[in-house]
């Protein structure tokens, strides 16, 4: 399975991306893991899980994160999440 996933921050800083491991993917963004996150969400945490949505294939993942990432995704997520 994959996940696509959404994390906020305390400045609600937004992050979207896509794994086959959440548990593991959000412990390496909130504790900077060398090599494992890039410069978007190092420092920057705490990170919090505030959506996901699991998929069959990583092709399937790619393109809801995609969308996600889009003007219109990005709206959605907004009106899901709040302010």
């Amino acid at each position: 399975m994959f996940t696509v996933y959404v994390l906020v921050n305390k400045k609600n800083i937004i992050y979207i991306g896509q794994t086959n491991n959440i548990e593991r993917r959000l412990d390496e963004h909130n504790n900077n893991l060398r090599g494992k996150v890039r410069r978007y969400t190092k420092d920057k945490g705490p990170w919090t899980l505030k959506y996901k949505e699991e998929f069959k294939t990583r092709k399937e993942a790619i393109k809801k994160e995609n969308t996600l990432k889009s003007h219109k995704g990005r709206d959605y997520l907004k009106s899901i999440l709040g302010p």
